[in-house]
């Protein structure tokens, strides 16, 4: 399955050692458009005003809406991050929101946090992702 993996840029390692994971799994897994940069310049992740800038000359927020149209699938890693089990991200809720509408699969690493939680939850369960548990194997 042509699967790209989406989430929050602080998980950008994860993002690149689970593509290796799932293409040894027989996917043929991707990383969004940019994912590279930050992995060798770390100011991205943590200097926003550099991150913007760098999204805004290379009009990453569309290629990663095109990516994921020409992709059957994505996967949502929601790791935890800012004491929130399952955190998504505002630009991987987008890109989970395209690929809704054009009726990609779409799998969560983990499970969405609770909705008392947050409020973003609730669109996330409307989507009606697949649940992974962590486990690559279940993509199927």
């Amino acid at each position: 399955m042509k699967i790209l993996i989406i989430g929050s840029m602080a998980f950008v390692k994860d993002m690149v050692k689970v593509r290796a994971e799932l293409n040894i799994l027989g996917h043929d897994a991707s990383v969004p458009v940019g994912t590279e940069p930050h992995l060798t310049n770390e100011r991205f992740v943590d200097i926003l005003k550099d991150n913007l800038m760098f999204c805004i000359e290379n009009d990453i927020m569309r290629k990663n809406f095109e990516e994921v149209a020409r992709h059957e699938a994505v996967l949502v890693l929601n790791h935890k991050r800012n004491k929130l089990d399952g955190y998504i991200g505002i630009s991987a809720l987008m890109e989970m929101a395209i690929a809704h509408f054009l009726k990609k699969k779409i799998f969560l690493y983990y499970p969405h946090p609770d909705y008392n939680k947050v409020r973003w939850a609730h669109e996330v369960a409307i989507m009606q992702p697949i649940i992974i548990h962590g486990d690559l194997t279940k993509i199927k």
